[in-house]
């Protein structure tokens, strides 16, 4: 369901019209937290070319991290769904948490008892100050839609999911979903 007011643990999805906008073009950011000082939220579906082992070479694992968005690109930041392992983890809402004890991350790793689908990393995540995501909200920069996937989010297939969206809102957005994502493809 698409609504005006984000709030935390919805999807914001980037309207077609952001080309060109290097990190939110084709984007779809879960808000871990959104109030009035502001919003902090990770692109869900922004793939970087590092596994977790590139970065901790400590953790001997391959899972995936993706570009959290813009802000504090060289800080490490994740999401979950299993906070009876990880402590001092944040509920975002649904089943979805947000950091916790990384100590604890990298042994639950290694000992192979959390899986990649229980858990995404992120370099970088992406905020707005007060009343700034309302402002790109008016600009039709960003569609807000409930996390009607919960805590399974975390499995959402990336390649395909900008697309997904894009077919569920159907009429003109259908036709975005064929589109090059750089237009002078075309």
């Amino acid at each position: 369901m698409i609504t005006t007011k984000p709030k935390k643990g919805d999807l914001l999805i980037a309207e077609p019209a952001i080309i060109g906008d290097v990190s939110f073009n084709r984007s779809i950011v879960l808000l871990a937290d959104h109030n009035s000082d502001g919003s902090i939220g990770f692109i869900l579906n922004k793939p970087l070319e590092y596994n977790i082992n590139d970065l901790v070479p400590e953790i001997e694992a391959n899972y995936k991290v993706y570009n959290g968005g813009p802000v504090e690109q060289d800080n490490l930041y994740f999401i979950h769904k299993v906070p009876e392992l990880i402590p001092n983890s944040i509920e975002i809402s649904l089943g979805i948490f947000w950091g916790g004890d990384f100590s604890k991350v990298s042994e639950l790793i290694a000992t192979k008892t959390i899986k990649e689908n229980d858990i995404r990393f992120f370099l970088g995540y992406s905020g707005w100050d007060s009343n700034q995501l309302e402002s790109e909200l008016k600009a039709n920069s960003w569609l807000v839609s409930e996390n009607i996937y919960e805590k399974n989010i975390i499995e959402k297939d990336y390649e395909t999911f900008w697309k997904e969206k894009m077919l569920e809102l159907g009429g003109e957005y259908s036709i975005w979903s064929n589109a090059p994502e750089n237009p002078s493809y075309n």
